[in-house]
């Protein structure tokens, strides 16, 4: 690092805590097993009061399914598609299980992980693919849990973030339903020559190179890169796209492209929440008890509440 990035001690702790985990091997089964160890690390065990239950069907990848214990309410459960990051190369089904089953707990909700194909090996579109084939299975309720089908979002973090905007584009041009809300957290929507691509070019866990690596991986044919459905900034219309929650951080050389897929949803009509990240770098959600951090959870489950028509639990407004 050779800018001094004004960090809190605490989101400076958890930086050197991630780091640690770094792999210096750049085989991609290398660092995906580094990914792996990190967010383990990172994992609480899973709180009680959940059931947990995974499926692999036939020409779909595998989901795991988080939703509260007993009988799910009578018109279905209120849905949370959740697509992870890792730079399309990184993540699992349990990269992720810090906020997925937090989720399911906190809203009194179904979450649905998605175990979509990895880049290099499989390139765009492969991972929109698979979320789009579970998304579609997930409305039509034939994932084994009872759905309200006037209560399903879409969430993901960083490239996660990404395949929750273009599933949301792909579905608008299809002409099929779209969710009640897309929640995107430090998202990669190619944004690109942006002020923080230079700000924050050798940010703390993603830096500019990071990111040209992913894009390199994830869209290796230079005419990927001007479809809408790979970056969705590169949308030339954005009316009848679903009302958004958008959170970025600080000190990222993504923090502008969140800002812009906002200010673009808000000018074709689309209600869009904005959370700015002060103070908070790429990954920062398994930051728990940082109160930068503490700041964006509150943010998204005020959203999320609002998207879903959840009441929050007394002392959560």
């Amino acid at each position: 690092m050779t800018r001094h990035y004004p960090l809190s001690d605490a989101m400076q702790a958890f930086v050197e805590r991630t780091q640690a985990f770094a792999e210096n091997d750049p085989a991609i089964n290398a660092q995906r097993a580094a990914y792996q160890r990190m967010a383990t690390a990172f994992t609480p065990p899973r709180p009680p009061g959940l059931r947990i239950s995974e499926l692999c069907l036939d020409r779909l990848p595998t989901v795991r399914l988080y939703r509260p214990s007993g009988i799910p309410p009578a018109a279905g459960w209120p849905t949370l598609l959740y697509l992870h990051g890792g730079g399309w190369m990184l993540g699992s089904l349990g990269s992720h299980e810090f906020i997925t089953a937090e989720l399911a707990l906190e809203l009194g909700a179904l979450v649905v992980a998605v175990d979509y194909r990895l880049a290099p090996e499989h390139p765009f579109p492969a991972a929109l693919h698979d979320c789009l084939a579970v998304w579609r299975r997930l409305r039509e309720g034939t994932l084994g849990e009872p759905v309200d089908s006037m209560r399903m979002l879409v969430i993901g973090d960083s490239a996660g973030g990404n395949l929750a905007a273009s599933l949301c584009l792909a579905l608008r041009e299809a002409g099929e339903p779209l969710p009640c809300g897309q929640a995107l957290i430090y998202p990669a929507l190619g944004g690109g020559q942006t002020p923080a691509r230079l700000e924050c070019a050798d940010a703390p866990l993603f830096s500019r190179a990071d990111l040209d690596a992913c894009l390199d991986a994830y869209l290796p044919h230079a005419g990927d890169r001007r479809d809408p459905l790979a970056l969705p900034l590169r949308a030339g219309d954005f009316r009848g796209l679903p009302r958004a929650f958008i959170a970025v951080a600080e000190f990222d050389p993504l923090r502008d492209d969140g800002a812009l897929y906002c200010s673009a949803l808000r000018e074709a009509g689309v209600e869009s929440r904005f959370f700015n990240g002060a103070g908070l770098v790429h990954g920062a959600l398994r930051a728990r008890g940082v109160a930068e951090v503490e700041a964006l959870y509150h943010a998204l489950y005020q959203a999320l509440r609002s998207f879903l028509g959840i009441t929050p639990p007394a002392g959560r407004e």
